[in-house]
């Protein structure tokens, strides 16, 4: 086989999946029409199915290409990376798994509405839940445009248009469709595709040193160029007091902002019982550690099998690392063995891709539809919408923000999209996790608490990255040329958390109305007994 012909096998897996996922999109789409089913797949699933799931629509294409590309290229600072986004769910497991599933039904705003006036809550966490999701489903579509055109041996302008298109055209597809239930079975498929890949791939990286991690990462130092300093901490973000700054930054909104990203909390409300919802965590931690340990070696690997300088050039991200490593295991580029696991490698990755955004344009849709269009935005004594009206508002929904970030992504195919997954955790960290955590925790808190809290943590948020290094100031900003920065940090979760937090409290305790005890006592024991809970 030719040193091209891993492209063309690529693209026929790549068909494979498209057409699997349509399938699975189909059948599940004949399952059920109700709300519940189009929402919650009907809450039919079972803990270590969506185990899976939750893992699926966390190990993103950034996780399974970005966090093990950092590995190899910085070593010891990309490891400290990927811990962050593994701690974050001892946080969801703590604090939030059961209660959610007890207290809310679709939606985040589900729960702040238990105890306070629905009409403002549900306007700011309906807000706060679109521009989290439309952040994040940016950032995932532009590196799919990226992504593609580099497994396809191509960098040109409209293969990424194309491939911008066609994810977007399919996640529309798949959410207006099949909803929840579709949603849920191929982020499944997708996560067994990804676990089973990573795992082949760790095999035949230990196997080619014979299982001795001690001469792997012997030989990972000598090819990344920089020696026994690729093993040690302050590669990446040692080098001044503002870089470990900006690394505490991002780790703290990766650790907290998990537990505030909309579809991750929408997956609780797939399972029937609180217990479920707990177990389902659990299992997602053990197969997202599982990936994590996996992503460790394969960084390591990428470095010690084809050497940094290579794994740069191809990509100065390290984007590309796996998908080379792939290759070089399979037996090289001119090699059937190289072609066959490079073409797995990548539709795996696509498929990472597809899984994704299909789970963010449900959740954004969701909050549109259920929080904005249907309560929020609504008239008073005006009458209340059916559950069929409400499905084909969250389905139109869907079409235009998948639209909407078809064009948006378009627009950003030049810029760097790695902020926007940051800015998109710490959004989530900022604006949804203390309102949550107020919510369920605090009696006094108050419906000016809740909208303080939103709009102070996500305002603050955006406007930071505004005026970070990331948009100018810097060689590598979104505008080098120009210079109008004065926040020091990349990551705006070091001031927006606290401001989020700082934010509910000033509103609660300067609010003219006092907080209902008795319906913070009826969330208490719904969310802690689950009585009550749909």
């Amino acid at each position: 086989m030719t040193t091209g012909a891993h492209h063309e096998l690529a693209i026929v897996l790549f068909a494979v999946i498209v057409l699997i996922t349509l399938g699975i999109t189909l059948w599940a789409g004949r399952r059920g029409q109700a709300a519940e089913d189009f929402y919650t797949g009907g809450r039919g699933f079972t803990s270590l199915q969506n185990g899976f799931a939750l893992s699926g629509d966390y190990l993103s294409a950034a996780s399974f290409l970005g966090v093990t590309g950092l590995i190899a290229l910085y070593g010891y600072d990309g490891v400290l990376y990927s811990i962050g986004f593994l701690v974050a769910w001892l946080v969801v497991l703590m604090l939030v798994a059961e209660l959610v599933r007890n207290a809310g039904r679709y939606t985040l705003a589900d729960v702040l509405a238990l105890r306070m006036r629905q009409r403002p809550v549900r306007a700011a966490a309906g807000t706060a839940g679109v521009v989290v999701t439309l952040l994040y489903l940016i950032a995932q579509m532009v590196g799919a445009g990226s992504l593609v055109a580099l497994l396809l041996g191509t960098n040109s302008g409209l293969a990424k248009t194309l491939t911008i298109v066609a994810v977007g055209a399919l996640m529309i597809i798949y959410v207006t469709v099949g909803g929840m239930r579709a949603t849920t079975w191929i982020q499944i498929v997708k996560a067994g595709l990804l676990l089973v890949g990573a795992a082949l791939l760790t095999v035949l990286v230990l196997a080619r040193f014979h299982g001795d991690l001690f001469a792997l990462m012997r030989a990972a130092a000598r090819g990344s160029g920089v020696g026994q300093a690729y093993l040690e901490p302050g590669l990446k973000y040692g080098a001044s007091a503002t870089s470990r700054l900006d690394f505490f930054s991002l780790g703290l909104a990766l650790v907290l902002g998990t537990a505030g990203l909309p579809h991750i909390l929408s997956r609780f409300y797939t399972v029937p019982t609180a217990r479920a919802a707990r177990r389902s965590t659990m299992w997602a931690i053990g197969l997202i550690g599982g990936f994590y340990l996996m992503a460790i070696v394969l960084g390591l690997g990428a470095t010690a099998v084809i050497g940094a300088k290579t794994v740069r050039a191809a990509n100065p991200a390290g984007n590309t690392a796996v998908p080379l490593l792939a290759l070089d295991l399979g037996g090289g580029s001119g090699s059937t063995g190289g072609v066959v696991l490079f073409a797995l490698i990548s539709a795996v990755a696509f498929a990472t891709i597809l899984a994704v955004v299909a789970g963010l344009t449900l959740a954004s849709s969701a909050a549109f539809a259920h929080d904005l269009y249907a309560r929020a935005w609504r008239r008073p004594g005006s009458r209340e919408m059916t559950d069929r009206q409400e499905v084909v508002a969250a389905r139109v929904a869907a079409v235009v923000i998948g639209a909407a970030a078809i064009v948006l992504s378009l627009f950003a195919q030049q810029l760097n999209v790695a902020f926007l997954v940051g800015l998109a955790f710490a959004a989530a960290a900022s604006a949804n996790l203390p309102t949550l955590l107020f919510t369920l925790f605090w009696s006094r808190f108050t419906t000016r608490g809740v909208v303080w809290s939103v709009y102070g943590g996500l305002v603050p948020a955006v406007l930071l990255v505004v005026f970070s290094p990331v948009v100018s100031g810097a060689p590598s900003a979104l505008f080098p040329g120009v210079d109008f920065h004065w926040f020091p940090l990349e990551n705006p979760g070091l001031v927006s958390i606290p401001m989020g937090f700082l934010a509910g409290w000033a509103g609660t305790v300067t609010s003219p109305e006092a907080a209902d005890a008795d319906r913070y006592a009826e969330l208490e024991v719904r969310s802690l007994t689950g009585a009550g809970a749909a």
